[in-house]
């Protein structure tokens, strides 16, 4: 009987030797640390811009910062720009940036650097898109073409594993988003061994990326909100249905983005195609103000300074006119990624439910209205609810946030993403 439930038993996945790991270590801390590198350098020459084209800029010239013309003129001309740049440099920026998610394909390094200088004019100029996928296409990139010219026996399959993980670290400063991400993508593809041996080197790039960027940037995603304490019935109640408004108001940008993607298209060429985008983003900005502009993080911190000043009404505004800036920023061919701009759009609906219903806390609003436009967004669900808890700061919160999940998930799964394949259908 014995001998019968022993061959019953399953057997367990096959544990790598530490051999077999260590030589990992060394790759993965360098593809770490040059990825946040690149992540850290091409933010800080971005806000370098930025400050100049908001700020010594219109001030020379007498137009107000963020006055409705300046906003109008600075999107169109940063249309026109990376216009010229997706036409004129070698690459094109790399492919449609509409059918690109944060598994990146290996690019040649002849497109590399006209993909970060696309990316750069983008984040300076207003645009509603965040650094995250072309930085991560950026590293893959050169992960790839470094790691098979200097270590030509490691497996090429594992440079983009690394350089993902090392971006996705360095972009949030912490590598348990990196082994999140990794995880959730293992679990559609078939795996040898035990999970942790397949993470492993990808968390030590992860764990290097975040490392970098924290000593040399600070990054900080805690919005200082109060803390929500004990939650009550009534609380999971209110996150239950913010989370919900929030999938299904994403899910709404992810049904029109096929839509819009094809009417810009229809002008055949980036110099009509992201111009005709930037002249939209600016008739958005002059509805939903300056702080609709940029990827965003900056702007939420803005928000959550003060959760009291602004009405329902004008955070509702905020939030779908940042939505449809977003839409519109990722069907004209910016190149950019969307989690950080779904953030915002999370944070000033989560807001909003707390101006039209005081009981309602505003860090759980905050971090349902994030998770569930997240989930819509970017159908990742461990990176959704990472983005969600790490914002408020509350360990009390989790709960709350894996219940609200629920239902919000299964609003969103099964439907199409916010991801076009080369053909423009919505990947599934």
């Amino acid at each position: 009987m014995a001998q019968e439930t022993a061959q019953q038993a399953p057997t367990t996945a096959h544990t790598a030797p530490a051999r077999a790991l260590l030589p990992l270590i060394l790759p993965a801390a360098a593809v770490g640390i040059v990825a946040s590198l690149v992540y850290v350098g091409v933010s800080v020459a971005a806000e370098q811009l930025q400050r100049v084209l908001w700020g010594p800029l219109p001030d020379a010239l007498g137009v107000g910062r963020y006055s409705v013309l300046w906003m109008f003129v600075m999107l169109v001309a940063t249309g026109i720009a990376v216009g010229l740049v997706v036409w004129k440099v070698p690459g094109h920026a790399g492919p449609d940036p509409a059918t690109l998610g944060l598994d990146a394909p290996v690019l040649p390094p002849l497109v590399l650097p006209g993909l970060v200088l696309a990316t750069g004019l983008m984040l300076a100029g207003g645009p509603s898109l965040g650094p995250e996928n072309p930085i991560i296409a950026v590293n893959v990139g050169l992960a790839a073409w470094l790691g098979g010219r200097f270590l030509p026996r490691t497996p090429g399959a594992l440079w983009p594993a690394l350089a993902e993980a090392a971006t996705i670290g360095a972009l949030f400063g912490t590598p348990v988003a990196a082994a999140l991400v990794i995880s959730e993508a293992m679990a559609g593809r078939p795996m040898r061994g035990r999970l942790w041996d397949n993470v492993f080197a990808p968390l030590t790039a992860g764990a290097f990326g975040a490392l970098t960027t924290t000593l040399v940037f600070h990054p900080t995603f805690e919005l200082g909100l109060p803390p929500l304490g004990h939650p009550h019935w009534e609380d999971l109640l209110a996150a239950l249905a913010i989370a919900s408004v929030a999938a299904m108001l994403g899910m709404c940008a992810v049904y029109a983005f096929p839509y819009v993607h094809r009417a810009f298209r229809r002008l055949r060429h980036p110099m009509l195609m992201l111009p005709a985008g930037g002249v939209v983003l600016g008739l958005l900005a002059a509805l939903g103000g300056h702080l609709t502009l940029f990827k965003g993080l900056a702007e939420i911190a803005e928000l959550a300074h003060d959760p009291e000043g602004w009405s329902a009404g004008q955070f509702a505004t905020m939030a779908v006119v940042k939505l449809a800036a977003l839409l519109v920023a990722a069907a004209c061919g910016f190149r950019g990624g969307r989690i950080f701009p779904a953030v915002f759009a999370g944070t000033a609906l989560g807001l909003c439910a707390h101006a039209l219903v005081p009981a309602v806390p505003p860090a759980l609003g905050v971090a349902t209205g994030v998770l569930g436009i997240l989930l819509a967004i970017t159908r990742q669900g461990w990176v959704s609810l990472f983005t969600a808890a790490v914002l408020v700061a509350s360990p009390t919160i989790l709960a709350v946030l894996c219940i609200a999940s629920l239902p919000a998930w299964l609003l969103v799964t099964g439907r199409p993403q916010m991801q076009l394949r080369d053909d423009s259908t919505p990947i599934r």
